[in-house]
């Protein structure tokens, strides 16, 4: 493999550790490191060999960043390092397309395992139990239906922004941004944004169950 790794996560120790064992598996590489969602977008590309991507950034939005990044950069390997080791999370990760789930608990030896089956080509995730069931239910598959656009207004929704602030920093207008927020209830089956945003966050907290048909309904 060629080109550059990214190193994406807003911790410098955990950095540090993540560049030592990517140096043993991919000697003279360039290796870049940000430590937010809006820089790793920025540093993401076809050039890229490998990007580590921490889920939990401070504007990141879970799930839906790497839904975005593996939409926008579909030949850039991605390997998710997180501290959320619950299967309902790494599995929505493996749906998504990544290369793989490294926990941060994770020791040296079996990060540098991980990274050494993505530079043979290989996809690495934790073994599950054979009795395990799938977890989770169809929230990420509402989700990948929203456009790239709705992904990101739902990403900025969830940062707290508003119509305006949305409007401003994607240079479109607010008539147009209200129109992707009726898109977006519509794909997701929800009435409101508060609804929205509650279920963009139930793919990163395995603690919430699915939305209930009074939430949906608002009642």
């Amino acid at each position: 493999m060629t080109g550059t790794i990214v190193i994406a996560d807003d911790h410098p120790l955990m950095r540090g550790a993540i560049r030592t064992a990517v140096e043993r598996i991919w000697p003279g590489h360039a290796i870049v490191e940000v430590s937010d969602a809006a820089a790793a977008r920025g540093a993401a590309g076809d050039g890229v060999a490998l990007m580590t991507l921490d889920l939990h950034m401070a504007d990141s939005a879970g799930l839906l960043t790497l839904m975005e990044l593996r939409k926008d950069f579909p030949a850039m390997p991605i390997a998710v390092v997180s501290a959320s080791e619950e299967a309902r999370i790494w599995q929505g990760v493996k749906s998504l397309g990544a290369a793989a789930f490294i926990p941060k608990s994770a020791s040296s030896e079996t990060m540098r395992e991980a990274l050494t089956a993505i530079a043979n080509g290989d996809l690495w995730f934790p073994e599950q139990p054979a009795d395990a069931e799938e977890a989770g239910d169809d929230t990420l598959a509402r989700l990948q239906r929203l456009t790239p656009a709705q992904r990101r207004i739902l990403a900025l929704v969830a940062e707290g922004k508003l119509n305006k602030q949305i409007a401003h920093e994607m240079q479109i207008s607010e008539a147009t941004v209200k129109a992707h927020m009726t898109g977006i209830f519509r794909r997701l089956g929800v009435i409101n944004r508060t609804q929205a945003v509650l279920m963009a966050g139930r793919l990163d907290d395995p603690g919430l169950p699915p939305l209930d048909d009074a939430e949906v309904s608002g009642a």
